[in-house]
């Protein structure tokens, strides 16, 4: 039985190199935390539906290569995998362009063995999921997604979950995105939010803010990244600012969040407290914005 159980959508993934080609690889932001967290050493499994293609094929042989638990990972007949392309500025800043609408991750929730799916994810001890996650589903599908959860916690699984708000995934209805998430946030064990995406989705004036907030929802562990100004943690009735170990110059800014997240959650299942989990998460997000795509080398990742 794996320890956590990662939620959402794995894409065919195409990211402009410094020549202007394309190398392709595979991510996804819940995607992206899986391998960190295994390559840290966490029984991993993930949950989502792929197509009977050969890119699907492929995710899924990449995944078990990482030593992520596939047997959740769905194939549909008929469909294929999503794609999408990165591009990096000067700064290495990220921009992203999707071939995702008829993506079988969609419907995880609404195929026939959905409750196969469900019931895995309910004995697992931690979930985790985005709000790229929540953005996939239909209402039906989010309703299922959301008993899940819920049941999952009652039996003591706990949630984690990072905001990761992408306005397009909503069709730009700020009403439903806000209405989903509070849902999920009642759920929630450990946030992980971006105080960027934070501010775009409610407006909050600070990551402090975020902090207060997400509590009042009843999540008892807020993390509030805020890149290279570091991270506000909120934990046990405390907080505390814990800085960047250094300043880095971004290559591409791509899974930074997602693999804070992986090296943050490890730490904590390990038995770290809060504050020293943030810089493991620090530590690791610096060396991913070094590279280009969302998944190390695994050389540069040991």
């Amino acid at each position: 039985m794996s320890k956590v159980i990662s939620i959402g959508e794995v894409m065919v993934e195409l990211s402009r190199g410094a020549d202007g080609r394309y190398g392709l690889s595979f991510g996804g932001d819940t995607f992206n935390t899986a391998v960190y967290l295994a390559r840290a050493g966490v029984e991993t499994a993930y949950a989502t539906a792929l197509g009977d293609d050969p890119y699907s094929e492929s995710i899924q042989a990449a995944a078990s290569a990482e030593g992520i638990d596939i047997r959740h990972m769905v194939r549909v007949v008929g469909r294929t995998a999503g794609l999408y392309l990165i591009d990096t500025d000067a700064r290495g800043e990220r921009s992203f362009t999707y071939w995702r609408d008829s993506s079988p991750a969609r419907d995880l929730f609404e195929l026939p063995n959905w409750e196969a799916t469900a019931e895995r994810i309910i004995e697992t001890s931690v979930i985790y999921l985005s709000g790229i996650t929540l953005a996939l589903y239909s209402n039906t599908g989010l309703g299922r997604l959301l008993a899940t959860l819920e049941f999952a916690r009652e039996r003591g699984s706990r949630i984690v979950f990072d905001g990761n708000f992408r306005p397009a995934g909503w069709g730009g209805d700020i009403a439903r995105a806000r209405a989903v998430y509070a849902q999920a946030l009642k759920r929630t064990s450990i946030a992980l939010p971006t105080f960027d995406d934070e501010t775009r989705l409610w407006g909050d004036a600070s990551p402090a803010a975020t902090a207060e907030r997400l509590a009042t929802f009843g999540v008892p562990e807020v993390v509030v990244k805020n890149g290279a100004e570091g991270a506000l943690v909120m934990a046990g009735g405390a907080s505390q600012f814990v800085p960047i170990p250094r300043p880095v110059e971004p290559v591409d800014t791509t899974a930074a969040g997602d693999s804070f997240n992986a090296a943050y959650l490890a730490a904590r299942l390990d038995g770290q407290a809060p504050g020293p989990a943030a810089e493991a998460g620090h530590v690791l997000a610096g060396q991913v914005i070094r590279h280009r795509g969302a998944i190390l080398p695994r050389q540069a990742n040991a």
